[in-house]
């Protein structure tokens, strides 16, 4: 019998996620890029949305709504909303359909278009958050680094996902623009003196950083 991978075996001591497995099947159905956040991950951006208390989540990325309803399971019983931000007007609908069937459609909001453009009306709106989630086109992660933490309230907590893209990051024959992009986020999260932060190496990689 061959050994199991860690990140297999600990999913294994989890039972099925509902929600997950529905969100899999509607990509499926639609032809879309089956890259939801790992599982693993998505119980621990729950966890840290609870153990931190943050009321106002912002989400760079909704895909199908995964990572979306992982944020939203955080929030206090009848506080907090998340805000997420999609592209794909397609997308972004599925998005809203998977969190109103979790019960959240009196507590998310969705935004479609470029995320930089959304991020800069935020800013301009004088929005702040307590959670950032980054999980889009990785050419641009450095940019919505900076408006993550100008966005972001005092020791707020900023993640984000496919930090090694699917070990790109670590190959150096690999030059690409969304390695390079990716390699000069990685290297702002740990050297940022704004962040206090620390790199998880499983599943696809994964930053976390809190705000001073």
């Amino acid at each position: 019998m061959e050994t199991m991978e860690p990140e297999a075996y600990f999913d294994s001591l989890f039972e099925a996620d509902p929600a997950r497995e529905r969100i899999a099947a509607a990509i499926r159905e639609r032809g879309m890029p089956d890259i939801s956040v790992a599982p693993g991950y998505g119980r621990l951006l729950t966890l840290l949305v609870a153990a931190t208390g943050a009321r106002d989540l912002l989400e760079i990325g909704a895909l199908a709504g995964y990572s979306g309803i992982c944020l939203a399971r955080g929030l206090p019983p009848a506080e907090g909303k998340l805000t997420s931000l999609e592209l794909n007007a397609e997308y972004a609908e599925l998005a809203s359909a998977q969190l109103a069937e979790e019960g959240y459609a009196g507590r998310s909001e969705m935004i479609v278009g470029p995320a930089a453009e959304s991020l800069a009306m935020l800013e301009r709106e004088g929005r702040r958050f307590d959670f950032i989630f980054i999980d889009a086109d990785k050419e641009n992660y450095p940019l919505y680094l900076e408006y993550a933490i100008r966005l972001a309230r005092p020791r707020a907590v900023i993640a984000a996902d496919n930090t090694l893209l699917r070990g790109r990051t670590l190959n150096p024959s690999k030059q690409g623009p969304a390695v390079q992009a990716m390699r000069e986020f990685n290297r702002a999260i740990a050297r940022d003196p704004r962040l206090a932060a620390a790199h998880l190496p499983s599943y696809d990689g994964l930053a976390l950083a809190a705000v001073k």
